[in-house]
C-alpha cells in the first residue's frame, strides 16, 4: 500500500500546473462553502431574533386552538398566577402576560380597525422592543393606567398625535359591548408595516376591565437570550407545564410560519447555489482526470501487459483523485477557518445595517455572526469530496475496456 500511495502522489506532480489549478479550484470552492454556509445560517438567526424581539417572543403559552381562532373567550384563567410562578424561577430572559382583541378605533370622523393588546408595561420590555420604539411621547406608565400607544401608520390614518383621544369599540368576553375613550400617550414605529398600521397597546388591567376579562389573559410570552437557546426554552416550559392539559407551548415556527417558509425558500436557493458550485468543481476534476487518462493510455497498456489488473489501475487512479481532492480541501478548510474565526470575532456588518438597528431598536443585532455548528462546516467539504471522487469514476471506467496491445500503440 505504501508503494501505491507514493506512486499516486508522484503521478500527481507529473504535471504540476494542472495539479495546482485543479487543487486551487477545489480550494476556492471549499473556502467559499466552508465560510458561506455558517454565515448564511447565522443570517437566519439574526433575522429570526430581529423579528421575534419586536413582539412574538421565542415561545408563547396559549389555550389549545387559540392561535388558529383567536376568540376572546379562549383565555388562560390563571394567567397572572402562572406568569408569576414562571417568573419566580429566574430561568427565562423575559416573561409577560398579554390579552388581545380586534377593535374599531375612532377619532373624529375617521375609524380604523386595530388589534389592541393588553400588556404588562413593567415586563413588556423583556419580551418586546416596542417600548423602545416609541418615537413620539412615551410608553405606557403602569399596568392599570387609562392610556394607549399606537403604531405610526395607524396614527397617521386616524390623524391623531400624542395628547389626542381615541374611542375604542369592540366585543367583551361576556358578549357585551366593550367601549372606552383613551388618551394617546405614545406613537411607535417598528419598521413592520403590519404592526405600524394595525397595532396598538394598552395596560393589561385596563384591557381586562374594558373587555370584562377578569384576571385572565390570552397568552404568556417567553423569551430566551438568543434563538439558539429555544430548544432548551421549550423543554423547560414543557417540564414546568407537564401537568397542564389546558394549555400548549408554541415555538416561533408555529407563531410566525411565514418566516419559516421564507427561510426554507432562501435555503433552497442557497443549496442550488451550492450545487452549482460543486458541479463546477466536479467538471473541473472530471476534465483533469479525463485528460490525464487519455495521456497515459500507453502507460496503462504497458501496466496491463506486465500483469496489472484493471482493478489495480482503477484503484491507483482513485487514490490520485482522492489525494488531489484532499489537497484542495485542506487548503480550502484552512483559509475558510481563518475567515470564519475572523467573522465570529468581529461580526459582519452590511452597509446601512447599524442605522436600521438604531432606528428600529434592535440592540445586539447590528452584526451577523456565523452559526458555529459541525453540520455547517462539514456540509461543503464532504459534498465536494464525495462528488469529485464519484466524477473521477467516469474516465476510470475506460480502463476496463483497454486492450494492452492496442493501448501500447496509442500515440
Amino acid at each position: 500500500m505504501g508503494i501505491v500511495f507514493r506512486l499516486a502522489w508522484r503521478n500527481l506532480w507529473r504535471n504540476r500546473r494542472r495539479t495546482w489549478l485543479t487543487a486551487g479550484a477545489i480550494a476556492f470552492s471549499t473556502t467559499l462553502l466552508f465560510a458561506w454556509v455558517p454565515i448564511q445560517f447565522g443570517t437566519y438567526d439574526m433575522m429570526i431574533n430581529a423579528s421575534l424581539k419586536v413582539f412574538p417572543g421565542h415561545a408563547q403559552i396559549q389555550r389549545p386552538g387559540y392561535l388558529a381562532k383567536p376568540k376572546i373567550q379562549n383565555a388562560i384563567t390563571d394567567a397572572e398566577l402562572l406568569t408569576k410562578s414562571l417568573r419566580d424561577t429566574n430561568q427565562y430572559a423575559g416573561i409577560s402576560a398579554r390579552a388581545q382583541s380586534f377593535v374599531l378605533l375612532s377619532s373624529g370622523s375617521r375609524s380604523y380597525g386595530s388589534q389592541v393588546v393588553g400588556v404588562e408595561p413593567e415586563y413588556e420590555g423583556g419580551t418586546s422592543t416596542i417600548p423602545t420604539l416609541v418615537k413620539q411621547g412615551r410608553y405606557l406608565s403602569g399596568i392599570d393606567a387609562q392610556e394607549i400607544v399606537v403604531g405610526s401608520a395607524l396614527a397617521r390614518n386616524l390623524k391623531i398625535t400624542v395628547g389626542d383621544e381615541v374611542t375604542l369599540l369592540g366585543g367583551s368576553k361576556d358578549g357585551s359591548v366593550a367601549a372606552a375613550i383613551l388618551p394617546v400617550v405614545g406613537i411607535f414605529k417598528s419598521g413592520s408595516n403590519d404592526l405600524d398600521r394595525f397595532f396598538s397597546e394598552i395596560p393589561l388591567r385596563t384591557f381586562q376591565e374594558i373587555f370584562a376579562m377578569g384576571n385572565t389573559a390570552h397568552s404568556i410570552t417567553v423569551t430566551s437570550r438568543n434563538i439558539e437557546q429555544q430548544p432548551q426554552l421549550l423543554a423547560q416550559l414543557a417540564r414546568a407545564l407537564a401537568k397542564r392539559d389546558d394549555i400548549v407551548v408554541l415555538g416561533w415556527e408555529e407563531l410566525i410560519p411565514g418566516m419559516k417558509e421564507a427561510i426554507q425558500v432562501d435555503k433552497t436557493g442557497g443549496f442550488i447555489f451550492l450545487g452549482i458550485l460543486i458541479a463546477i468543481v466536479v467538471f473541473s476534476i472530471l476534465n483533469t482526470f479525463l485528460v490525464s487518462v487519455l495521456e497515459r493510455i500507453r502507460e496503462f497498456g504497458l501496466m496491463l501487459a506486465l500483469g496489472s489488473r484493471p482493478k489495480q489501475i482503477a484503484g491507483l487512479l482513485m487514490l490520485e483523485s482522492g489525494l488531489l481532492t484532499l489537497l484542495g480541501l485542506i487548503i480550502g478548510v484552512v483559509i475558510g477557518s481563518a475567515l470564519v474565526y475572523w467573522a465570529n470575532a468581529v461580526g459582519l456588518v452590511y452597509p446601512g445595517m447599524e442605522e436600521l438597528v438604531e432606528q428600529f431598536g434592535l440592540p445586539g443585532l447590528s452584526r451577523i455572526y456565523p452559526q458555529i455548528k459541525l453540520f455547517n462546516f462539514l456540509l461543503g467539504p464532504v459534498a465536494i469530496f464525495v462528488c469529485t471522487n464519484l466524477a473521477a469514476w467516469i474516465p476510470i471506467l475506460r480502463i476496463r475496456k483497454l486492450e494492452p496491445v492496442a493501448a501500447m500503440r496509442t500515440i
